[in-house]
């Protein structure tokens, strides 16, 4: 059934929880408002939405080295309290999210840091495919919202599918994690560093190659 926009914001009205965790759960049961309720309790999500508006100070940054020193990961992870940061669901959640930022090589913590340069450039090189296609202009636009948010979920961490459990994107993990461990669990900031990135390498002939392996 077809979920609108006055629903949403009563659910979300009703239990702090997010947009799209309240359309996920009025879909998940069918449009039924109390089932929804009760879906988003199970899953934590309303419990983890009344923390949401704590502030996140202690916590912990995390570093990872993968690949015999090919790739390197520093990220900072807070929580409410110094207690939590030194519980151990909190440390093994750091040490996940650590390796899947060198896994998936985000390229920005959420969509809000995306310049709006690039969200543009990559809208105009998708809308002039489409255009090329033959599309017409109001399919474009839904096609165009669809491929927003595939790209969103490639460059962005927080929306990311969780290389241990691709169901779930980080932002997920981080609701359950707060609900687990009942306090405000956030990542503010992260760096990737690859062996070489960026660097314009020469490219050899096959006969410097030899040459080079020759001494």
């Amino acid at each position: 059934m077809s979920i609108n926009a006055s629903d949403i914001a009563k659910l979300r009205a009703q239990t702090g929880a997010g947009m799209l965790d309240c359309k996920h759960a009025l879909d998940e049961t069918n449009g039924d408002f109390e089932k929804a309720i009760n879906y988003l309790r199970e899953k934590g999500i309303t419990k983890a939405a009344k923390r949401a508006g704590k502030i996140a100070a202690e916590g912990a940054v995390v570093s990872y080295i993968h690949g015999a020193g090919k790739i390197g990961v520093l990220v900072e992870i807070n929580s409410e309290t110094d207690f939590v940061a030194k519980n151990d669901i909190f440390k093994a959640l750091t040490v996940d999210i650590a390796m899947h930022i060198a896994a998936a090589s985000p390229k920005y913590l959420s969509r809000e840091e995306v310049p709006a340069t690039e969200l543009e450039n990559e809208k105009s090189i998708h809308r002039t495919q489409l255009e090329a296609e033959g599309k017409p202009a109001d399919m474009i636009e839904k096609i165009l919202e669809g491929k927003m948010k595939k790209y969103y979920s490639e460059v962005c961490l927080l929306e990311q599918p969780f290389i241990k459990d691709e169901d779930k994107t980080i932002e997920q993990i981080l609701v359950e994690k707060t609900s687990e461990i009942g306090e405000k669990i956030s990542i503010r900031r992260f760096a990737r560093f690859e062996l070489g990135e960026g660097i314009e390498k020469k490219k050899q002939s096959f006969a410097e190659e030899v040459e080079e392996q020759l001494g």
